[in-house]
């Protein structure tokens, strides 16, 4: 029986890929040190040292290697939420988790900065704003809504609107200490990450009936 093997990208699409990376690095660097009104296709390639054609090549506009750049940012995060979001017997842990590591993602120096550029530059460029939510906000609350969807079936938490859940979970999160490090009025120090964790961990757990001990909890139906 023949086997199938997965041919390894040869020369070209390494090079391709390569510089395509670059970009990405070099682009990122630029909108989180500059903004996004303040960077331009132009000083992006002249510091790759390409043409601007090759530049275009890879993203037609502006918008496009934004939406790219934060793909590539976001990557790694949406895979490792993907693997702990998974149906259990202990929601709560899972959900404590799910706490600590968003609060880690939006505390960090490049998660506060992109923050910021949003904040600052939306009103004159909604495009920006669209982007990340559809890339950053809405896998996050999708991925936590799918998850609370299996917790609600099982019977481990209140029943809900899933999507509901997930917003609430995220405003929790978002609404304490991300906001005082986002103004400098507080450092994300990992005691101070774990404790705002927990806090928005047992918040969500009384309001959703999450049982703690790893035991379904009583009949919602």
């Amino acid at each position: 029986m023949e086997t199938l093997t997965e041919k390894a990208p040869g020369k070209r699409e390494a090079r391709k890929e390569e510089r395509r990376l670059a970009i990405l690095e070099v682009a990122k660097r630029s909108f989180l040190d500059n903004g996004y009104s303040a960077t331009s296709m132009s000083a992006i390639s002249a510091e790759l040292g390409g043409s601007k054609g090759t530049l275009w090549s890879y993203f037609p506009s502006k918008e496009e290697l934004f939406a790219a750049v934060l793909d590539h940012a976001t990557a790694d995060y949406r895979r490792q939420m993907a693997s702990v979001l998974q149906p259990t017997d202990d929601p709560y842990t899972t959900l404590l988790t799910f706490c600590r590591s968003f609060l880690t993602k939006i505390t960090s120096p490049d998660g506060l900065r992109l923050h910021r550029l949003i904040a600052a530059e939306s009103g004159r460029f909604p495009e920006i704003a669209e982007i990340f939510f559809r890339r950053a906000p809405q896998p996050t609350q999708q991925l936590l809504a799918d998850f609370f969807a299996a917790e609600m079936a099982s019977g481990h938490m209140r029943k809900d609107e899933p999507l509901a859940a997930a917003r609430a979970l995220a405003g929790l999160c978002l609404g304490g200490l991300h906001q005082r490090v986002l103004w400098g009025k507080e450092a994300a120090t990992p005691e101070r990450i774990d404790a705002e964790a927990r806090y928005a961990a047992d918040i969500f757990a009384r309001a959703f009936e999450i049982n703690r001990g790893g035991a379904a909890a009583a009949d919602r139906n």
